[in-house]
């Protein structure tokens, strides 16, 4: 188990049931990173990946 695995099991069983939009999503990632400046590239690396999960010419 990854360490990130937590935050993704704690998020799950907090706010599972819960339905968002993206752009729901995209704001607060956009908050995350203004109050976390260092996780920039991992958060838009994670927003790139969700954004071109249909792409298939894409390798990931």
């Amino acid at each position: 188990m990854y360490f990130t695995d937590r935050g993704i099991e704690e998020l799950e069983k907090r706010r599972g049931e819960e339905e968002v939009s993206f752009e729901w999503l995209a704001e607060q990632l956009r908050t995350f990173v203004d109050l976390n400046p260092d996780f920039e590239v991992p958060v838009e690396r994670l927003a790139t990946w969700l954004a071109r999960l249909d792409d298939e010419d894409d390798d990931v």
